[in-house]
């Protein structure tokens, strides 16, 4: 049954009360049935909820958000943003399972296939070119074979696993740690356009919501609650994607970790994960087996390639510089030094391959593909 304007008004009016928080709201929803039963109930009756307090029931009882309720609707309007509560037929069946469900939800983009299978990908911010290609080519590879990938719209990980996904025609949904009209950060902006084209950008924050610290570890159960399971694919062992990945595993969903150099600071979380029983993970496939997930093949004549193919045929030297090259960065000398080459011969074959976009140079003379 879809909800009436007047009903998503009293919901907000409710959602809005400082304080009252989603355990409490799902509690009152569950006692009276819906939030206009809510607000004709007496300070006793409410008094009876688990966790409420007077002054919440006080604001209950005199209505003491309707008017911001109302601008709350007008302001999300403005951004074409839907407001999606806990009873709409089209709020994602997935989260209603968890313990602590968000009990409204602003969206921006197309709705969440309620029966599309979603996977998070997510990890840290400050991360190294090698997670970064890591979490493109794993997202690229579940939308190909048509599963969704779920994120948190931050730098780094998250933004390379939104754009594989994207790359590989798929559906992804980005959650938010800020209001539905606040993009953070800026440097994602047209990243946000895309995937509020293609896919959904969704928030539980009112609008306005600047990105406060404390924000983004409560948006984390969204993430794994969305998804079947959660790929962390580079963290450090104080990073919020193992709070993520925590909360995966008391949702009773998979966990899922790439592995990284043992010298690498940036996959220590990784590994403790792995150590912790997350199942390693090294592409696509390696997820969706363990998800017992029968999705599409790679789709033909959607002009994606296989990352893992070699983009045409090559020479003996050019065989042997590109076996040299990986997804870790290496020295140009170190190139050299292992291919038992002239510094000036393997300075020309990289220039053909970057110039064919086989390899990609980053600062410093390091490679890698």
């Amino acid at each position: 049954m879809n909800v009436s304007q007047d009903d998503r008004v009293s919901w907000l009016a409710l959602y809005l009360i400082p304080g009252l928080g989603n355990a409490v709201l799902k509690r009152l929803i569950q006692a009276f049935g819906d939030p206009g039963t809510i607000f004709e109930a007496g300070l006793a009756e409410l008094m009876q909820i688990e966790g409420m307090r007077k002054d919440l029931a006080e604001k209950i009882t005199g209505r003491a958000l309707d008017r911001e309720a109302e601008k709350e609707i007008r302001r999300s309007e403005q951004v074409n943003a839907k407001i999606i509560v806990y009873t709409d037929p089209s709020y994602p069946p997935s989260l209603r399972e968890i313990h602590n469900p968000p009990m409204v939800l602003f969206v921006r983009g197309k709705d969440i296939p309620p029966n599309k299978t979603f996977v998070g990908v997510v990890g840290s911010r400050n991360s190294t070119h090698y997670g970064r290609s890591a979490a493109e080519k794993i997202a690229m590879g579940l939308a190909r074979r048509g599963a969704g990938v779920v994120s948190g719209l931050a730098r780094g990980i998250d933004a390379a696993a939104h754009n594989g996904c994207l790359l590989g025609e798929g559906f992804t949904v980005g959650v938010l740690g800020t209001g539905i009209d606040v993009i953070y950060p800026e440097s994602n902006k047209a990243l946000f356009r895309r995937i509020e084209e293609k896919g959904a950008i969704v928030s539980e924050f009112p609008t306005g919501t600047p990105p406060e610290p404390r924000n983004f570890p409560i948006r984390n159960r969204i993430i794994s609650g969305l998804s079947r399971g959660t790929a962390v694919v580079e963290a450090t062992r104080r990073s919020g994607s193992l709070i993520t990945a925590s909360l995966a595993l008391e949702q009773g969903r998979d966990v899922f970790a790439v592995p990284g150099s043992i010298d690498s600071f940036k996959s220590t979380g990784s590994h403790f994960l792995i150590k912790q029983g997350a199942k390693l993970i090294e592409n696509a496939d390696d997820i969706l087996a363990e998800l017992g997930f029968m999705g599409r093949g790679p789709s033909k004549g959607s002009g994606v390639k296989n990352p893992d193919a070699k983009p045409r045929a090559m020479d003996e030297v050019e065989e042997r510089v590109y076996g040299i090259i990986g997804d870790y960065p290496i020295h140009m000398d170190d190139i050299a030094r292992q291919a038992n080459m002239e510094a000036g011969r393997v300075a020309g074959v990289l220039m053909k391959l970057e110039l064919e976009g086989m390899v990609r140079q980053l600062a410093g003379r390091m490679f890698v593909r």
